[in-house]
């Protein structure tokens, strides 16, 4: 099973929350976070964009880095890690974007993909003058179809002639292109969503669920293998977990309990507000399921929470979900919390033999 880490672009990481670690993002945070993932044998690394944040007490996201740009940074630091930048398609024309991808995989070496998103929070856009109006949210997955051809022209031919709804090519043209097959990701949950990644992504991310039932995302991966198998093509799934970890499974219980007693409700309603402006997706989109009241303080991803051993042995419970590929996961705090999960948490897990062993001879 595949380990990635969603690292820490924006101010707290994925915790909604005044009593959990306070940060703002950094090249320097975000720099140890890869180079702890890359030491201890992790697979990639993915970055967020977020070009507005919730405000409230805790700021949460107001402060944000750059994807590319960070992943430039971070693709001239290390030598084997994957890294995978997060593409705003409503702000950065497609040629443009797949130039920066052109780029970075010549920094890195062909070690770089792309996450591409359709955006949902109208600030983020409005406030540059770049939301297309509501009408929007029932054609997102129609404009990202065009967005990703032109892409996949540009990489794979140097030139793209596509003429579409949204865009118009004339002899767009692209060179250098990629030393290496640019790989696509897509965070689908609805069936919508699910359909334009079988037909046009490599990887989809979806939440996991619950608090320490680590097969619960079972389902999605389920739908995302059918999906896919429509297509004829093979589309990797990975689950997104949170792990919070303490010297026993009471201690880390109760570091979620003191994060959770925090919430900051300001923020949280800023997104409630947000993510149901969309009015045409269904209740089963990644951002409805964030709001969901059960745990929305941790954006209601999935949490493995417990003293290493525990945290271990469920993580070997998702590697066995069939049709999985692997788990990107967050930290509560990322700098100690690679660290613990490299030299604490994966030696323990059946599935990460080879990668600890690797790990161990390269130190």
């Amino acid at each position: 099973m595949e380990i990635g880490v969603f690292i820490p672009i924006g101010s707290n990481g994925w915790l909604v929350s005044t009593t959990s670690p306070q940060y703002r993002p950094s090249f320097e945070l975000n720099k140890q976070t890869t180079l702890n993932a890359e030491r201890y044998g992790l697979d990639f690394v993915l970055s967020m964009i977020k070009l507005r944040g919730f405000g409230g007490k805790s700021e949460f996201w107001d402060h944000n880095l750059e994807s590319f740009t960070l992943m430039a940074g971070l693709a001239a630091v290390t030598s084997r890690i994957k890294l995978f930048a997060t593409v705003p398609t409503l702000a950065v024309p497609p040629a443009i974007c797949a130039r920066m991808c052109s780029t970075i995989d010549s920094i890195s070496n062909g070690r770089f993909g792309l996450n591409v998103i359709t955006g949902w929070q109208i600030p983020e856009y409005s406030q540059m003058g770049l939301w297309p109006g509501d009408a929007y949210f029932s054609h997102r997955y129609e404009y990202a179809t065009e967005y990703v051809r032109i892409l996949r022209d540009l990489w794979e031919r140097g030139v793209s002639d596509l003429k579409g709804k949204f865009f118009t090519m004339n002899d767009c043209r692209l060179s250098p292109r990629p030393q290496a097959d640019m790989k696509i990701i897509c965070a689908g949950q609805s069936d919508t969503g699910l359909a334009f990644t079988a037909q046009h992504a490599d990887y989809n991310f979806s939440f996991g669920k619950g608090l320490n039932t680590p097969t619960a995302c079972s389902d999605i991966v389920e739908r995302m293998q059918l999906a896919a198998a429509k297509t004829g093509r093979k589309v990797a799934s990975y689950c997104l977990f949170m792990v919070i970890t303490g010297e026993t499974d009471a201690e880390a219980m109760a570091k979620y309990e003191t994060y959770k007693a925090g919430a900051d409700l300001e923020a949280l309603s800023w997104m409630v507000d947000q993510a149901t402006a969309d009015k045409a997706s269904g209740t089963d989109s990644g951002v409805h399921q964030a709001i969901i009241p059960d745990s929305m303080v941790n954006l209601n991803m999935g949490l493995l929470i417990g003293a290493p051993r525990t945290v271990a042995q469920m993580l070997d419970e998702v590697a066995m979900i069939p049709g999985l590929a692997g788990v990107l996961l967050t930290f509560d705090e990322f700098v100690s919390g690679t660290q613990l999960f490299g030299e604490r948490i994966q030696p323990l897990m059946n599935c990460r033999r080879h990668a600890t062993s690797l790990a161990k001879a390269a130190e």
